[in-house]
């Protein structure tokens, strides 16, 4: 730190720590303006422009400083100097400390946290160029955070003094006006029953109306922006239209006709999404087959001779398109036009914030949901035009088994998938780049999966890159670098099987005629309502995440529709607070909430209570003695901040520690709660019942044994 920085912090040290060493904050206290005011109030009488000044001067330094006192000494400007004076006073005293505030903050720490931090800073920094005038305007009319906090934070970007200091000026007019107000109607207020004055009334409640008027105000302006030069329709043809019928669209429009709303919903391809066609449901009809395969060579275990059994792999894959066809009634276009939706088939094109087209008709809306999801991930890897690579999306018209399946993949779709084809007769080679299969799980839960897949058969390549496709005399390979020793290992296989991870649809319907902005990950970007930065145009489910999961696209579709028609009035911030997931291996493993990986990584203290289910009667009687019930805690106390299960039917038996998370619901309660005997579910009353032996007041239970043998004699 050079001299003229180490001065300056000095001087602020030295000013701030003489404020509280002589304890001026005393003098900036109510009680204390108040029991002072007739003196004050006749220095400012008798000499009215030094005493102005005196006041600017003081505003301007604790304000500088970012001492506590700014907001009373606004009430005080009213009352001393009156409505018109004490706000210019206070409207141009309050943006000169705010600027020595900002300009301190950059001085001595910006240089500092541009080099620390330059890169995670370069997004917002982006941003502020882009929008940082309204954006500090915003902070400005409605304060999320108090305003010293901005002060400072501004400093240490780049956002230049002067847009600081004209924002600032504009955006505190209004707040500045109403609490100068309220000050001067306290002033007046001589007895008791002043305060039930209409005028003092009234200033109190513009005092708390404000922040609403503001925000209002703010959306009104905000909207204005982003909608200049597009032509808003007279009229509407529908309240809603939902572009995309998986899950979060089928949802979004369910919704909207149940609250009688007009609701067209557009699909291009199948109703039902990726989870009726090609994910979740198809996925788990296979698994379900799997595990047959995999329960006949347990007979001998369960008391039976052996069982020859020949898998009809063609017939295992057609009885997945008949659960399929099972299904697929309840996401169909007749139920939902029963149900009030204008169900259209067909290419949506977006081509304004309230129209759409499709099948060459424009359709004009209120508001619009873009629920387009998302595809599997197909990677640039050399070589793979030369094959036709499998993916989640194609794999299901499969009818001949491929001997050699090789998965490109460590995640739940990879882990799931390989496990399946391997019980099947497949032989399944399956690549992964980390040092082990699941790697958001902990390391305990990847590791039963792990050697679950092994005991299946299933050649795990860890620490395996992918380099290459090649087709040599009609073998196909996979070349790949070995991590461990940088070696090059070819993998050959009769199909490839992709399973990297999906990316959100957000091409061909028009998204760029609004210019919606997408995340570095290809996703929508959203704010805390799902709005993009249309205020009538959101997104919900895979296209717009953070979790790509069936279930958390129908939570996210009630608020997206719910904001979409009522947000006039009332809006609701998406709530991801508990979000269960599951991966259906064999064993299954179940998550809400922080695991032990994932509360290290944000330095979140907690303690951990393990039950083993190989314990468990109930497991134990069927066979299925393996795995964990594992939950995360606050320390000391029973609040319960995750749970991990490993084992059979661990995502049913999750359902309990999502319940208790989101109604608050600790360990406590769960041991106090009656579970059937002998049932899987007894899992979660031993967990808490062990976490209850390892919080038991020690030093209580020494007094009561010494109680007991007393009572013997």
């Amino acid at each position: 730190m050079n001299l003229r920085k180490s001065l300056l912090l000095s001087l602020i040290v030295l000013l701030i720590a003489g404020f509280f060493a002589l304890d001026l904050g005393q003098y900036l206290t109510l009680a204390s303006l108040k029991a002072q005011q007739a003196s004050l109030q006749a220095q400012v009488t008798g000499n009215p422009l030094v005493a102005a000044a005196a006041f600017f001067a003081v505003y301007v330094g604790v304000t500088g400083l970012s001492l506590p006192g700014a907001s009373l000494m606004t009430l005080v400007a009213g009352a001393l100097f009156g409505l018109w004076q004490g706000f210019i006073i206070v409207s141009f005293a309050s943006t000169l400390g705010a600027l020595l505030s900002m300009f301190s903050s950059r001085f001595l720490l910006q240089d500092w946290v541009q080099k620390r931090f330059g890169a995670r800073l370069a997004g917002i920094e982006a941003g502020l160029a882009r929008d940082g005038a309204f954006y500090l305007f915003a902070l400005r009319l409605v304060p999320v955070f108090p305003f010293f906090l901005i002060n400072l934070a501004m400093g240490l970007t780049k956002l230049p003094g002067r847009t600081f200091w004209w924002v600032s000026q504009l955006g505190m007019l209004p707040g500045t006006l109403v609490y100068v107000n309220a000050g001067r109607e306290l002033g007046q207020l001589d007895s008791l029953s002043g305060i039930l004055s209409p005028s003092l009334l009234g200033a109190f409640a513009l005092l708390g109306l404000f922040p609403l008027l503001a925000r209002k105000l703010l959306d009104r302006l905000q909207a204005r922006r982003v909608y200049q030069g597009w032509s808003k329709p007279a009229k509407f043809d529908q309240n809603l239209v939902v572009i995309g019928g998986g899950s979060a669209g089928l949802v979004s429009a369910y919704i909207a006709a149940a609250v009688k709303a007009e609701v067209s919903l557009i699909e291009k391809h199948q109703l039902g999404g990726d989870c009726l066609n090609t994910g979740c449901v198809p996925s788990k009809a296979l698994l379900r087959s799997a595990k047959f395969a995999n329960e006949l060579k347990k007979a001998e275990q369960l008391g039976f001779k052996p069982v020859q059994a020949e898998v009809d792999f063609a017939a295992v894959m057609q009885r997945v398109q008949r659960v399929i066809s099972s299904i697929e009634p309840h996401d169909s276009a007749e139920r939902y036009t029963d149900l009030g939706v204008r169900v259209i088939a067909g290419a949506a094109q977006i081509t304004s914030p309230w129209t759409v087209d499709v099948n060459g008709k424009a359709l004009s809306s209120r508001a619009i949901i873009i629920a387009s999801g998302a595809r599997p991930l197909v990677p640039k890897i050399p070589g793979l035009e030369l094959i036709k690579p499998l993916t989640s999306d194609n794999v299901w018209a499969l009818r001949e088994r491929p001997e050699r399946l090789l998965v490109l993949g460590g995640g739940p779709i990879g882990c799931e998938l390989s496990q399946a084809f391997q019980r099947l007769g497949c032989q399944v080679s399956q690549v992964e780049m980390a040092e082990r299969l699941l790697i958001r799980e902990d390391l305990d839960a990847s590791n039963l999966v792990m050697a679950s897949l092994r005991a299946d058969g299933v050649d795990l390549r860890l620490q395996h890159r992918a380099l290459r496709v090649e087709v040599v005399d009609g073998e196909q390979r996979l070349i790949c670098l070995s991590l461990a020793d940088n070696s090059e290992v070819a993998l050959v296989f009769d199909q490839l099987l992709l399973a990297l991870g999906r990316v959100a649809n957000t091409t061909g319907m028009g998204l760029e005629n609004l210019e919606l902005k997408l995340r570095a990950n290809g996703t929508v970007e959203t704010d805390e309502y799902l709005a993009t930065r249309f205020p009538n145009v959101y997104a919900c489910g895979d296209v717009t995440g953070p979790y790509q999961f069936t279930h958390v696209a129908a939570h996210q579709a009630w608020y997206a529709a719910v904001n979409a028609l009522f947000g006039d009035f009332k809006r609701f911030k998406v709530d991801y607070r508990v979000i269960p997931w599951a991966t259906f291996t064999d064993p299954e493993v179940a998550r809400v909430g922080l695991n032990e990986q994932d509360a290290q990584a944000q330095g979140i203290a907690y303690e951990v209570t393990c039950y083993g289910i190989d314990d468990l009667d109930r497991a134990i009687a069927d066979d299925a003695a393996h795995g964990f019930v594992k939950v995360l805690t606050v320390p000391g106390k029973d609040q319960i901040l995750g749970a991990t299960i490993v084992g059979e039917h661990a995502a049913d038996l999750l359902a309990e520690y999502v319940l208790a998370m989101k109604h608050g619901l600790g360990m406590n309660k769960i041991l106090g709660t009656i579970h059937t005997y002998p049932t899987m579910a007894e899992a979660n009353k031993y967990a808490a019942g062990n976490w209850k032996r390892a919080h038991a007041p020690q030093a209580l239970l020494r007094w009561v044994r010494k109680f007991h043998l007393w009572r013997l004699n």
